[in-house]
């Protein structure tokens, strides 16, 4: 059994407001239980000074919008699960 058998990430939901269809996205990693989130990346310095954000950290901006794929607000599985 090789590393990619046993890991998998599923994808929960895109952002249907999206121009091109492929940002943000929700998905979750079935090993580890956590989300992987892809969103639009943080680089304003003036909101980064107010974070703490520790050197093997980064910051994504997500949209509210979004929540709505996360299994524990929506009340199951997301869409692609």
């Amino acid at each position: 059994m090789t590393w990619e058998d046993t890991m998998a990430l599923h994808r929960l939901g895109k952002d249907p407001e999206s121009p091109n269809n492929g940002s943000p996205t929700v998905y979750l990693d079935d090993e580890t239980g956590n989300y992987i989130l892809q969103g639009w990346r943080v680089t304003d310095p003036e909101r980064l000074a107010q974070m703490d954000i520790p050197d093997h950290e980064t910051v994504i901006e997500f949209p509210r919008r979004m929540m709505q794929f996360f299994p524990e607000v929506n009340g199951g599985d997301g869409a692609d699960v």
